[in-house]
């Protein structure tokens, strides 16, 4: 099929813009993390090996992004967020696999693909925030007591459309099946202080105010938010929970990183990966992001460490996001964000 001109030359010109020092090695990335939270990974893999990382982040449509450029895509490596855009990306046949010992040793088999076409780098805990003044700390609770009407009107989260809900949601569904699910999720609705809106730091300012009693949110924003001058009082409202410690575990997320079909630099980005898996890298995404490093053995940063242990839940990610559209459907049935 002819491709319409206006596509490919603005794959060209995105092509040479990433290419104006052609005699630099270099890796070139997708991302959806902004730039400013992986800079420091990359800065040092830049510093260690002399490869160039050049980085567009992408927000939302990575995928569709990807398809639009085909084979002139300059894109040899993305960066996802979470699971559900990383599956995106897979699902569309966009990536490609990766055969790598540095990966498959320093990864473990629950966060990367069997086929090496996806591996993650860190990982976050979705958690149950509480107040402390009004609530406690609640080591004992579950995602699944939160559509209990003893909650109604205590409960503040983001849009139940957002990824990071949506593998929730999923991770429901591939736990106790749809109809439970859809009850779960109409049951979340009416426990709701007021309609979803903002971020996962907004959940727990709207704890601060009063708003609500019990927020969803990743763990890594509790972080960010206790080492901000301006974000550390709401911060320190509220007491962070992980769920399920009981039974399953908590849910866990991911961020990943992929090949692209049309990588043009396939050296160059194994390198990256491999360093992104490595010990300095997953010290660095501790420190610099409060996130989970992946590579086991590889200690979170003190104040992550400060919340504690925790039981994860095994269940493979891939599991979780087959659901993800059937989790969208559920939210849009129940009329979660209306």
């Amino acid at each position: 099929m002819t491709r319409p001109f206006f596509l490919t030359a603005a794959a060209a010109l995105l092509a040479s813009s990433f290419t104006a020092q052609a005699a630099a090695e270099e890796v070139n990335v997708y991302s959806n993390r902004q730039e400013f939270l992986i800079k420091p990974m990359l800065d040092t893999f830049t510093k260690e090996t002399g490869i160039d990382v050049n980085v567009v982040f992408i927000k939302d449509g990575m995928g569709e992004r990807l398809e639009r450029e085909g084979r002139l895509s300059p894109a040899d490596l993305v960066l996802t967020v979470d699971v559900s855009r990383l599956m995106d990306v897979v699902d569309k046949d966009l990536t490609q696999p990766v055969q790598s010992d540095v990966l498959e040793q320093n990864i473990p088999a629950q966060y990367r693909d069997a086929d090496g076409k996806w591996f993650a780098v860190t990982t976050r805990a979705r958690a149950i925030y509480s107040s402390v003044d009004r609530v406690g700390k609640r080591d004992d609770i579950t995602y699944e007591e939160l559509a209990d009407p003893k909650y109604k009107g205590k409960i503040c989260t983001r849009s139940g459309k957002h990824p990071y809900n949506v593998a929730l949601t999923a991770s429901m569904i591939a736990e106790h099946g749809s109809e439970y699910t859809k009850n779960w999720l109409q049951g979340l609705k009416d426990n709701l202080a007021r309609k979803p809106q903002g971020g996962d730091r907004d959940q727990i300012k709207a704890i601060r105010d009063g708003v609500c009693d019990y927020a969803l949110g990743n763990s890594y924003y509790y972080g960010v938010m206790l080492t901000n001058d301006d974000q550390r009082e709401a911060a320190e409202s509220v007491y962070i929970n992980f769920p399920n410690q009981g039974d399953r575990g908590t849910h866990v997320n991911i961020s990943a990183v992929a090949m692209t079909q049309h990588a043009k630099n396939k050296d160059a980005a194994l390198k990256l990966m491999e360093f992104l898996a490595g010990d300095e890298a997953q010290h660095l995404y501790a420190s610099a992001n409060h996130e989970y490093p992946v590579k086991p053995g590889v200690d979170p940063s003190d104040l992550v460490k400060a919340w504690g242990d925790f039981k994860s839940d095994t269940l493979p990610l891939t599991d979780v996001a087959k659901h993800a559209q059937e989790a969208i459907k559920l939210v849009d049935e129940v009329k979660y964000d209306l």
